[in-house]
This record gives C-alpha cells, sequence and structure tokens, in this order.
C-alpha cells in the first residue's frame, strides 16, 4: 500500500466519526453499557474477519497482555463517557465539548519528554475551551444547569481519549489486528456492569437498530481499523491535521438531519473547538 493510499485510507475514519453523534443520539434509548456491548460486539467481529481474511491472526498472539488492557480500557472509558453524555445533553453541543480531544492530544503531547509546550498550545487551549464554556453558558445566557452533568461527562470522556492517546505511546505498539480484541474486550466488560447497574432496554424500531449496526460497523468499528492503518503507513502529521475537522463535520451532519438547530451559539462554539486544535497543531508543526 502506497503513502498516499494509507493516508487516504486513515481519512475514512475522520468521516465515520463525523457520524458517531448521529448514531448515538438514533441507537436511543439504549443506555450507555448496553450500547457498548452491542456496538463493540459488532465491532470487534468484524475485526476478527478482517484479520482472519488477512492472515493477521499469528500477529495477535505477540502482543502483551499490557497492551491488550490498556487499549480496552481505554475504549471501554471514552465511549461509555460519550454515550452517556449524549444521554444528558444536547447531541451538538455535547458532541462537541467531547471533540476537544484532537487539541488535548497536541497540548499534551507538549508535556512529554523531549517535547516542548508552546504559546500556539496555550492559545490554542484558550481558544477551544472557550467553545466549550460558551456551551456550558448557553451562549452566555447563563449557566445551563439541566445539561450540566452531560456536558461535564463529556468533558471528561474529552481528557480520557486524549490522555489515552499521548500514553499509548509510552505503552507499546501493536498490529492492527490487535483492535478487534480491543473492541471484544470492550464489549465483554461492559456487559456484567450493564447487568448490574442499568434496566436492559433495546431499540423499539427498525432506525434504533440500525444505528447501532451503524456503530458498530463504523464509528466504533470499521474506523479504528482504517485509522491504524493510516497512522502506520501514511502521512502522519496530514491525518493528525484533518481529525479537526470531525467536530465540524458532526455538527454539520446533526443540523443537516434535523437534531441539532443552527444557531450562533453552536457556530461559535464549533469555529473555537476547531480553530483553537488548529492553532495548536500549527504550533507543534513549526517547532519540527
Amino acid at each position: 500500500m502506497s503513502r498516499a493510499t494509507a493516508t487516504a485510507t486513515g481519512f475514512i475514519a475522520v468521516l465515520l466519526w463525523a457520524l458517531l453523534a448521529l448514531f448515538t443520539v438514533g441507537s436511543s434509548p439504549t443506555p450507555p453499557l448496553l450500547l457498548n456491548t452491542l456496538c463493540f460486539g459488532i465491532g470487534g467481529i468484524v475485526g476478527l474477519i478482517w484479520a482472519w481474511a488477512t492472515g493477521s491472526v499469528p500477529q495477535m498472539r505477540t502482543v502483551p497482555l499490557r497492551v491488550y488492557a490498556f487499549g480496552a480500557l481505554g475504549l471501554f472509558a471514552y465511549h461509555l463517557l460519550y454515550f452517556s453524555a449524549l444521554r444528558l445533553a444536547p447531541a451538538a453541543e455535547a458532541g462537541l465539548i467531547a471533540y476537544l480531544w484532537p487539541l488535548l492530544i497536541v497540548v499534551f503531547s507538549g508535556l512529554l519528554p523531549s517535547e516542548t509546550l508552546k504559546a500556539g498550545h496555550v492559545i490554542g487551549a484558550i481558544l477551544g475551551f472557550s467553545g466549550a464554556a460558551l456551551i456550558i453558558s448557553g451562549g452566555g445566557a447563563g449557566l445551563s444547569t439541566e445539561y450540566l452533568p452531560g456536558y461535564l461527562l463529556a468533558l471528561l470522556a474529552a481528557f480520557t481519549w486524549a490522555g489515552y492517546s499521548v500514553l499509548s505511546r509510552l505503552v507499546g505498539s501493536a498490529p492492527t489486528a490487535s483492535v478487534a480484541v480491543f473492541c471484544i474486550a470492550t464489549s465483554l466488560l461492559s456487559f456484567p456492569l450493564h447487568l448490574m447497574f442499568e434496566e436492559t432496554v433495546f431499540p423499539t424500531t427498525a432506525l434504533g437498530w440500525a444505528s447501532i449496526a451503524g456503530l458498530g460497523l463504523g464509528p466504533v468499528g470499521f474506523a479504528f481499523y482504517v485509522w491504524d492503518i493510516g497512522c502506520k503507513h501514511g502521512d502522519i502529521q496530514l491525518l493528525g491535521t484533518s481529525s479537526y475537522a470531525a467536530p465540524l463535520l458532526s455538527t454539520l451532519v446533526l443540523i443537516l438531519a434535523g437534531i441539532a438547530a443552527p444557531s450562533m451559539t453552536l457556530l461559535w462554539a464549533t469555529l473555537l473547538i476547531t480553530g483553537g486544535a488548529g492553532v495548536a497543531a500549527r504550533a507543534s508543526f513549526s517547532s519540527n
């Protein structure tokens, strides 16, 4: 596979992640842990089929257990927080806050050994968090206490995924096929917790089931595999930059689907969060 093809393959993940909020809303009223169980079960099966078809199964046996544990916990924690946030707050607004993770990855990376936290990183963080504050404050009209739990979970999700992504550099690399094990483990971890803490509620419509299938096949399934290929064999800087378009694309999808209404608050929050990530990324590129 050429570098250009691998980069284009990785960009598919950004397009799929733009559908994450849409499918999460469509899967309602399925509770978060059950949703984790179902969609990651689908994503894991997709990965196992892919690993078998490409002859990658033997590679999976060489991965250290700590890498599998770390990967599974990262996927489990982020998506549980994300799904919970979108059950408690408006999808567009909560999704935007969760999409602070590209910005946070850049900022956190600047704190690693041999890296430097530059002024552009700080400015980008201020812009991004200003966008989140605009949402939480209801566009300046006052604190949106009704949706505050959802917004806080979305913010925690952003920090969780950013921390997981940066710390994964210290844990060790793994072949793309290992993502299937991450997904299966996430599903198996979520199921007993669902039985302990949630009421079992399945979708009552074909749209609900289609949304769960869409999640498992796309944003929390196929997306992880194509992103891994892109990051390992494509232009990682170009892919990193493309990920900053995810919050913008996600918001546009929700508006086009009629789930979110266009507003100046949503517009400014989107521009601040996306722009903040771009400013921070530019600071990183200028130091290379």
